[in-house]
């Protein structure tokens, strides 16, 4: 079990928000990651956009590390697992490949995002289940976008979610952070090249935010 991370109830469960931005779920061993947006900076480049290399292999070293602490015998991606058909390139394709090769052993299921839509699949050599959302799994309903499931407590992403701190002497710094409605949890973006959206919490909302590699919640 790893030591860092802040644990919450979800629906009677125990879910662990790890600081890699990701969400862990002890009782069934899997580790929940959103948004990894592989081949983002591939895409990038394809167009002409002098962006920095080594992203992809950068994500990957980290859910490595999370996979090796939890000790996680699945992983469900919460969609946008490719950026775009224009990050399919041989360098990313093979790095996955790779990777999955190295863990052969764990389940891997992706529940289809927009991006997904547009990139296409994961090649089948990656071997990694590919479903529509929700994927319901109770007292759970795993999805990309964050919209309400009668009868499931929604784990989503999408929305790339950051809360907006300010300190005394009015400076504003905008942190990744998991956000916790009533019906739906949305979950940080993994992917590093991303951008971020603000969120805008409601009576009854909890919002986990991460700093210093940590995770700790704020109101």
């Amino acid at each position: 079990m790893p030591d860092r991370g802040l644990r919450v109830d979800a629906r009677g469960e125990e879910l662990l928000l790890l600081p890699e931005r990701a969400v862990f779920w002890p009782r069934r061993e899997t580790l929940l990651v959103a948004d990894a947006h592989f081949g983002k900076a591939a895409s990038f480049r394809a167009a002409g956009v002098p962006v920095p290399h080594g992203t992809t292999a950068d994500a990957l070293t980290r859910v490595d590390a999370l996979l090796d602490r939890t000790s996680a015998r699945r992983v469900v991606f919460l969609g946008d697992f490719l950026h775009a058909k224009e990050g399919r390139s041989p360098s990313t394709v093979r790095a996955l490949t790779e990777w999955r090769a190295r863990h052969h052993a764990i389940d891997m299921t992706l529940v289809r995002g927009n991006h997904d839509r547009r990139a296409g699949d994961p090649p089948t050599k990656i071997a990694i289940d590919c479903e529509d959302g929700p994927l319901h799994e109770e007292p759970f309903a795993f999805a990309h976008h964050p919209r309400a499931v009668p009868g499931a407590y929604v784990l989503a992403g999408h929305l790339h979610p950051a809360a907006v701190m300010t300190g005394p002497a009015r400076q504003r710094e905008r942190l990744a952070c998991f956000w916790f409605g009533t019906e739906i949890g949305v979950l940080p973006a993994f992917g590093d090249f991303t951008g971020v959206s603000e969120v805008r919490p409601v009576v009854g909302d909890r919002v986990f935010v991460i700093a210093d590699e940590s995770v700790f919640e704020v109101r």
